[in-house]
This record gives C-alpha cells, sequence and structure tokens, in this order.
C-alpha cells in the first residue's frame, strides 16, 4: 500500500502565507473551505505515460504545462476537500472499444484512488463527501468526459446501466471532437446540432440522476440539451471561462450563465491561460478572478465554482503552476472585497449545493 508524505499546513498557517507571500487572512479562510474542483484531468497522464497519482511530482519537463499539475500527496497537502476525477474517452475507438475502454480504465482509476484509503475515499454523494470531510479525506468524485464512452450500449441493454451505475457523478456530453450524441464548440464543430441519441442520452441520465455536463458542447447543442433536460434537475458547466471577460470558442456567454443559473447549476472556471485571456505561454492567476467575478455580477455567488481542468494539457497560470499555490486565488478574491461568506461558496459550497439537489 503506498504511503503518502506531505506537509500540514493546517499547522502552521502563517509560514504557508509567507511562502506564497499572501495574507495568513487568505490562508487561514481557505483551510476554512470545502476546496473542490470540479474537473481533474490528471488519470489521463496515467493511463498514457503511466504517471503514479500516489507519488510526489515536481514541474516536470514543461514547467507545470501540460502535466505535472496535481498528484496525491500535493493534493492533499493543498488541503483540496474534493475533486471529480475524470476519465476521457478516445474519439478514435469504436463504439464497443470505447465502452469496454471505459470498464478498464474506471478499474484502473478505483484501484489508484483505493490504494490510499487513509487519504482518499471514492464518494457519490452529498452524505459520502461530508463523512470523507469528517475523517479528514479527500473526497473522490468521479466523472466521464465524453458520453461517447458508452454511447452505443446506452438505451440498448444493461451494459451502460453497468458501466455507469451509481457511481458515476457526472457526464460530459461530448468533448474535443463531435460524436453521435452531438458536435464541440470547437472549430470545425458543424451546425452544433444536438441529435436524437444525444437527446435520450440525456433522458437517461437524468434517470439516473447522473450531471449532465454542457461543457465542451456547441451552443446550439447547450440550448437544445436545455430543452430535453429534466428541469427539475441542475445542469453543470464544469469547466470553463467566460466570454464576459475573454471571447473564446471555448467560453460560455452571459445568455449560457444565465440558463445554468436558472436551472440552480453551477459553472466551474478553468485554469487554462489562453481560455482566460492570457498570452499563450502562461498568464497570471488573477485572471481566474476575473471570470468567477464576472459570474458573480452577471448571475449571483451561488453559481460559480473552479473547474481547474489540472494536468489537461493547460498551460496554467505562471504563479500558480499547480495545486499547491492556490490559496493565492482567495487572495485575489479578498482583495475584490469578496465577503468570506462568497469565497467559501465559490470554492466548494455552490457545488455542495448543486449536489445536494441530485445526491443528497
Amino acid at each position: 500500500m503506498p504511503v503518502i508524505h506531505y506537509a500540514d499546513h493546517r499547522a502552521n498557517p502563517a509560514a504557508w502565507a509567507r511562502a506564497l507571500s499572501i495574507s495568513t487572512e487568505a490562508v487561514e479562510l481557505y483551510l476554512k473551505c470545502d476546496v473542490i474542483d470540479l474537473h481533474i484531468d490528471s488519470f489521463i497522464w496515467a493511463r498514457i505515460l503511466g504517471y503514479d497519482l500516489t507519488k510526489r511530482h515536481g514541474h516536470g519537463l514543461l514547467g507545470a504545462r501540460f502535466y505535472s499539475q496535481v498528484d496525491l500527496p500535493r493534493l492533499r497537502e493543498a488541503c483540496i476537500t474534493g475533486g471529480i476525477w475524470v476519465i476521457t474517452t478516445n474519439p478514435l475507438r469504436g463504439g464497443k472499444g470505447r465502452a469496454r475502454a471505459f470498464g478498464r480504465n474506471l478499474t484502473k482509476l478505483r484501484a489508484i484512488l483505493e490504494s490510499v484509503p487513509e487519504e482518499v475515499a471514492i464518494v457519490r454523494n452529498l452524505t459520502e463527501y461530508r463523512a470523507a470531510r469528517a475523517a479528514h479525506k479527500h473526497g473522490a468524485f468521479i466523472g466521464v468526459q465524453g458520453g461517447n464512452a458508452v454511447d452505443t450500449s446506452l438505451g440498448e441493454g444493461p451494459d451502460a446501466v453497468d458501466l455507469l451505475g451509481d457511481l458515476i457523478v457526472r457526464v460530459t456530453l461530448v468533448h474535443l471532437s463531435n460524436s453521435r450524441l452531438g458536435h464541440t464548440s470547437a472549430p470545425g464543430g458543424g451546425d452544433g446540432t444536438l441529435s436524437n441519441a444525444g437527446r435520450s442520452y440525456i433522458e437517461r441520465l437524468n434517470a439516473r440522476k447522473i450531471f449532465v455536463d454542457l461543457a465542451h458542447i456547441h451552443r446550439r447543442g447547450f440550448f437544445e440539451a436545455l430543452e430535453v433536460h429534466d428541469k427539475s434537475q441542475p445542469i453543470i458547466v464544469t469547466h470553463t471561462g467566460v466570454s464576459g471577460v475573454h471571447k473564446h470558442w471555448r467560453n460560455l456567454d452571459d445568455e449560457q450563465l444565465r440558463a445554468v443559473a436558472d436551472t440552480g447549476g453551477t459553472v466551474g472556471v478553468m485554469f487554462h491561460s489562453p481560455f482566460l485571456g492570457g498570452p499563450l505561454w502562461g498568464c497570471k492567476s488573477a485572471l481566474i478572478a476575473d471570470h468567477l467575478d464576472h459570474i458573480v455580477k452577471t448571475v449571483g455567488e451561488d453559481h460559480a465554482s473552479l473547474g481547474s481542468d489540472w494536468d489537461g494539457a493547460i498551460i496554467t497560470p505562471r504563479d500558480m503552476p499547480t495545486c499547491l499555490e492556490l490559496p493565492r486565488l482567495v487572495q485575489h478574491l479578498l482583495d475584490r472585497r469578496w465577503s468570506a461568506e462568497r469565497v467559501m461558496k465559490v470554492m466548494g459550497g455552490n457545488w455542495l449545493r448543486t449536489l445536494s439537489h441530485l445526491r443528497p
């Protein structure tokens, strides 16, 4: 069984504050928060390169660009209390191959997370997260990026039900390429129409109380998904930027923000510099606060969250290259005269509220 070693910053918040050149107030507030990230993509490197998530890594060959932004020792040291760990779908596989690969990857991710039971607990709902938090463990939710992981079997038999089960908390409907479910927001994504298969897929996810995640989907498909989605369930967008700060094909506009808020859902802001509006090789973390601030000003403080996309081939802000520097974001929010209550909502409370509606 792996043993995870890390510094416990709860013992000396002032020292952590000095190391990050921020106020002790910011660190103390951070430590009071449920700190929950809605999109951690680190498992992809474990699959591709054998990146050991139970070992502590440095910044890697590219200075924590693209990868080496998170591992379990650093995540625990950063006091990140929960996160959605995603299994990203390879669209080049055939339908049956995708389903088989998903099953293998789910087994592998579970084995990694369960290999350190003193530090991590896999959780499916609010009650299980609260129990993990009380035991001072990281609450690891599991999600799927790319609903076509199991699209060919969904609705055609028991396979998809067995694969998704009640362990999967959320499914990002489409990813960076079109599928039989719908069209991506990426350039070349076509007319954006949500297919009949996509509509049926949403209905099946609703029936199983699995969150429908509309990150990556074409704007037209976004609103078509809302038409078929169960009106009693919240919609989430786990990792995105907002066009009100920086116009980009990947970012949500204000109408989309209002649509998510109207369902009671939340929007996670991701940490990729080009989507935030910074230079390709890395911006400053204050831009993350700008995007969060815009969501709050547009739809209120109950609908903004964190969705870093750590290790998802992103280029993080240079003053916040890994999870270890995350308290700097709290300092930015305090500098904007945010209340402690608002900060706590955005750092994790809004996800927990959203989660409570669907999975108490």
